[in-house]
């Protein structure tokens, strides 16, 4: 069988390599992209996008058990986690489903299957059919990760979960242990114990959200302990025994080991990138730590090959993977799009509450010799969280004390991976602490404490 010859062939349908192909497309490319699962991929599927209608699912829940707070009534409150998870797979068949649709309007060619790059400028694709040869001067690989599984902590579907199994649990855990408190491990947290599951949560390093502001991290920490969760930092899993319906961890903690029985465990321990099989040694695409090494344009150093995503990296981050498709296909057109900022992409959590940052920390910028004045707002100082119920919370910004510049913004409390972006916006622009000051804020919202914040950091907070 003739090979069929395209201009860009992206190797991987999620948030990566969907929107590199629509980019290309749109700059008069003629583009394949191959995939071995969902269009999509994990984001859509199995990662983002349902945990997201789980949470909302939990967050609902929530509110309906304090509604005499509010002076409503409901009684007999409880839930049907079969109907939640249905719920959450249905919102990510919808958004699947409207992939393909774009695929179609943007004239992208579809080739379900598992690809290989043999040589710079040719993929083969084994399909269900047998294989297919495709060839194209510019390769892009988007073939994202997976969960780590640690030795002895393997997951086996029933007992021990990673984030898949949680996406569609057979039971509500009684007893549930998450070993690890990023994003991933600290959200599942955050659902199981909303529904009222007994949680534990695991963190090797000395604070849960460890990537976050540490003053964040410790206000976190203490809305969790207040919910119900119990948090062991500085603490590792050493070993897990299964037995009948019951798990015993043997968790280390400062030297000394203990045991705790659980009847669910859900491993969140970080992501493996998904580099086997594509013939990367072959081609000299190098490794570090099991990612794909770019340059800041995503280029590999092999001609014609482009990698990015949870493939590159970090951090991690769908819109990340998103940003840098539209940048390599521009590339690839001939334009002169600037690199993706790592410290210029927001991190968002979805717990209760949830967390968002962008930038740099305190620790960070004091680390690199910056002098810097901070600034802090709580949420209990603002009219629209009190309206809301949700006075728990705080905002921080971090400036540089010789140029204004904003080096960071970190939060936590209701909404804020929305309020986020005010920020983000304001680090592109290159924008100080004169024109945020200068910004009229609308009255009453959430986004008032972010003027709030940096007023504080200036020594000029009003309500506060």
């Amino acid at each position: 069988m003739a090979a069929k010859a395209f201009d860009v062939v992206v190797i991987g349908a999620g948030p990566g390599g969907y929107v590199a192909a629509i980019r290309a497309s749109q700059l008069g490319k003629k583009v394949a992209i191959v995939e071995r699962e969902n269009l999509g991929g994990i984001c859509l599927n199995w990662g983002c996008i349902p945990t997201k209608a789980m949470l909302r699912s939990a967050e609902v829940f929530h509110l309906m058990e304090r509604a005499k707070e509010f002076g409503l009534k409901a009684e007999g409150i409880g839930y049907d986690l079969d109907a939640v998870v249905k719920r959450s797979r249905k919102v990510a068949g919808q958004l699947s489903g409207g992939i393909g649709h774009l695929m179609k309007k943007h004239k992208v060619t579809v080739v379900m299957g598992t690809a290989s790059v043999p040589a710079p400028g040719k993929v083969t694709v084994k399909t269900d059919k047998g294989s297919e040869e495709l060839t194209a001067p510019d390769i892009i690989l988007a073939t994202g990760a997976r969960a780590r599984e640690l030795p002895g902590l393997e997951a086996d579907g029933d007992l021990v979960w990673t984030y898949r199994h949680a996406l569609e649990p057979k039971r509500m855990p009684k007893k549930l242990l998450v070993i690890g408190s990023g994003a991933i491990g600290i959200e599942f947290a955050s659902f199981f114990n909303t529904l009222g599951s007994d949680t534990t949560v695991v963190e090797v390093m000395d604070r849960i959200l460890p990537v976050e502001d540490a003053e964040i991290s410790a206000f976190a920490r203490k809305q969790f302990t207040k919910q119900g969760m119990k948090i062991m930092e500085k603490s590792m899993v050493k070993k897990l025994d299964r037995g009948k319906g019951k798990v015993t961890a043997h968790i280390e903690t400062g030297g000394k080991t203990g045991t705790q029985e659980f009847d669910t465990v859900i491993s969140a321990v970080g992501i493996v990138a998904n580099t086997e099989g594509l013939g990367l040694d072959a081609l000299g695409v190098q490794l570090d730590r099991g990612h794909v090494v770019t340059d800041e344009y995503c280029r590999t150093g092999v001609k014609g090959v482009w990698a990015i995503g949870d493939l590159v990296a970090g951090p991690w981050l769908a819109h990340k993977a998103s940003h840098e498709g539209v940048m390599v296909a521009e590339l690839i057109a001939g334009g002169h799009p600037h690199p993706v900022r790592p410290d210029a992409i927001a991190g968002c959590t979805y717990c209760h509450p949830q967390v968002a940052s962008v930038g740099l920390t305190e620790a960070q910028a004091k680390e690199r010799g910056l002098k810097v004045k901070v600034g802090r707002f709580p949420f209990i100082g603002n009219g629209k969280a009190i309206a809301l119920g949700e006075p728990e919370g705080m905002i921080k910004t971090i400036f540089d004390e010789g140029t204004g510049e904003l080096l960071g913004a970190h939060m936590v409390g209701a909404e804020v991976t929305e309020l986020i972006q005010g920020y983000v916006v304001g680090r592109t622009l290159e924008t100080t602490e004169a024109e945020l000051m200068e910004t009229v804020f609308p009255h009453p919202t959430l986004s008032e404490m972010m003027h709030e914040s940096v007023l504080d950091a200036y020594g000029r907070a009003l309500h506060f």
